[in-house]
């Protein structure tokens, strides 16, 4: 009897043991993706760098959206899971603008990092200060609001307005998602993971801290009508607005910029943790501006004059006819 309490009581520490490690793996883990870490630099990891951004290709490439109107916003009559911030919908013109294909990757902002001479990303942390090979192209994350706005500017852009982002993810008609009204699904996007894995794999807490975070341009079947690239899943995506969850109740239906003033960031696009019912193109949500996470990037947009914009249509459409005759 007394073997089998040994037995009983051993196998009861093992189990408070592991739970305990779990619990402080957790915490450090939320730790890590929330205090204020630096990387910096080491000599042969700047050199490193430098040598990346010289040698190797990005993905960044604009996309126009042309001038005129879209159904912005959501409808309970069709869409059950709309909530207060979505309604009311409404028809909402804008100026024709142009927006990033892809979400920013991370050599994008390695470029700007080297540019600017900031310290490395926080997941960063290999061969002096670089990400991982495999995290070429997956889009950047820990930068807050700031970040990506300054960013924006570095580049010749700016982040797009809330409403810019929701026409280019959805298009005109008001569809649910940016392939249709059929419902996210995991061959669709990339949400509803756990964190529990990713390209970091040296110690458990990175695990968690670095996500499952795939490059920006997979999901070739869940493209918006204008060609954008995960605007649901792997990251969330800034944008410029203050936000105000009443806002569409008073906005203007024409070129909309958010509230003058606020208190948090509007973002939009689900990320890797989202759920299926957080996973719609018109759900809205806002932080603090200063938050860093990993599951919050962002994308670029650019005004374009009338002209502009006539012109790479023009452009865009005698295209097409030579593509098809060397076929």
């Amino acid at each position: 009897m007394r073997e089998v309490h040994r037995k009983v009581w051993r196998e009861a520490g093992r189990i408070i043991l592991m739970v305990s490690a779990i619990t402080v793996m957790a915490h450090v883990a939320w730790g890590l993706d929330t205090q204020d870490i630096t990387v910096e630099w080491t000599e042969s990891g700047k050199k490193l760098a430098t040598e990346r951004v010289t040698n190797w290709k990005t993905k960044g490439e604009l996309i126009l959206v042309p001038a005129g109107e879209f159904l912005m916003g959501s409808d309970k009559k069709t869409d059950r899971l709309a909530y207060r911030g979505e309604i009311p919908q409404r028809r909402v013109y804008l100026d024709a603008f142009e927006i990033d294909k892809y979400e920013v990757t991370n050599l994008e902002y390695l470029k700007f990092i080297l540019a600017t001479g900031r310290n490395p990303q926080l997941d960063w942390r290999y061969d002096g200060g670089n990400f991982q090979e495999s995290m070429t192209h997956h889009p950047v994350m820990h930068v807050t609001w700031h970040d990506a706005d300054t960013y924006c500017k570095w580049a010749g852009r700016r982040l797009p307005t809330e409403a810019e982002w929701e026409k280019a993810a959805r298009g005109e008609d008001g569809r649910t998602n940016p392939w249709g009204n059929q419902s996210a699904g995991l061959s669709r996007a990339n949400f509803g993971r756990t964190g529990l894995s990713g390209p970091v794999r040296d110690r458990p807490e990175r695990l968690l801290m670095y996500p499952p975070i795939i490059s920006v341009d997979k999901y070739e079947n869940s493209v918006s009508p204008y060609g954008l690239y995960q605007t649901m899943g792997n990251v969330a995506e800034w944008v410029s607005d203050w936000y105000s969850q009443d806002y569409y109740k008073t906005a203007p239906d024409r070129n909309p910029r958010g509230p003058e003033t606020g208190t948090q960031k509007a973002f939009r696009g689900g990320g890797w943790m989202d759920s299926t019912t957080t996973m719609r193109v018109a759900m809205r949500n806002g932080t603090d501006p200063n938050t860093k996470i990993n599951w919050l990037g962002f994308r670029c947009a650019k005004s374009v004059t009338e002209d502009q914009s006539s012109l790479k249509t023009s452009r865009a459409q005698h295209a097409v006819p030579s593509v098809e005759a060397e076929r």
